[in-house]
């Protein structure tokens, strides 16, 4: 059964940016593009590079979806579903996330 783990506030994740937390033991990036509530969560790892970096990579809106970009190989991952849009055989895990009462919340 998954629950829901507090991370940190809203106002710690500036708009256009990302953040990463550990939830059970997982490595999670948090995105928020927007000065709103609109939040992703993707798992942290590169697929291509094995490293831990997603969370520093620069988001980016192409055919009307958000995707963010490696910061090591350039491969991108659209926010909503963590597919790679270079190469479709690869994707990264996406995870429920939700702002509660101005707390960033993660279901892993």
């Amino acid at each position: 059964m998954s629950q829901w783990t507090a991370v940190c506030l809203l106002n710690q994740i500036l708009p256009a940016s990302g953040v990463c937390a550990l939830v059970n033991g997982q490595q999670i990036a948090i995105f928020r593009p927007y000065a709103d509530e609109q939040l992703w969560a993707l798992s942290n790892i590169d697929p291509f590079a094995g490293a831990s970096v997603l969370s520093r990579g620069i988001i980016a809106e192409h055919q009307q979806s958000l995707w963010v970009a490696s910061p090591l190989k350039k491969q991108r991952f659209r926010l909503s579903d963590g597919l790679c849009m270079e190469d479709e055989s690869r994707a990264v895990n996406t995870f429920p996330v939700r702002v509660n009462a101005g707390q960033v919340e993660v279901c892993a």
